[in-house]
C-alpha cells in the first residue's frame, strides 16, 4: 500500500467546499482544513505511487480554488 500526504493551499473562502471535494475522491483517507502555511492536509493511500499521483493529475490538482500542492510520499 503506498501513502502520500498533500498539503495545499486555496482560495480564500474555499477550505470547506475544497476539503469536502476531497474527501469525495476514492482513496483520500483524510482531508482536514488546517493552519499554518497550507490550507489543506490530505492524505491519500492506493495499491501504488502511479496510481495515487494519476489521481492526483486527474482529480485533485482540477478542483477549482485549490492554487498550489506539495506531496510528500511516505517512505515507511
Amino acid at each position: 500500500m503506498a501513502r502520500v500526504y498533500l498539503l495545499g493551499n486555496v482560495l480564500p473562502g474555499k477550505e470547506l467546499s475544497i476539503r469536502d471535494t476531497c474527501r469525495g475522491i476514492k482513496g483520500v483517507v483524510q482531508a482536514d482544513v488546517i493552519t499554518g502555511h497550507y490550507d489543506i492536509a490530505v492524505i491519500i493511500e492506493a495499491n501504488s505511487t502511479a496510481e495515487i499521483f494519476d489521481k492526483i493529475l486527474k482529480n485533485i490538482r482540477k478542483i477549482k480554488g485549490l492554487t498550489r500542492t506539495e506531496t510528500f510520499l511516505a517512505v515507511e
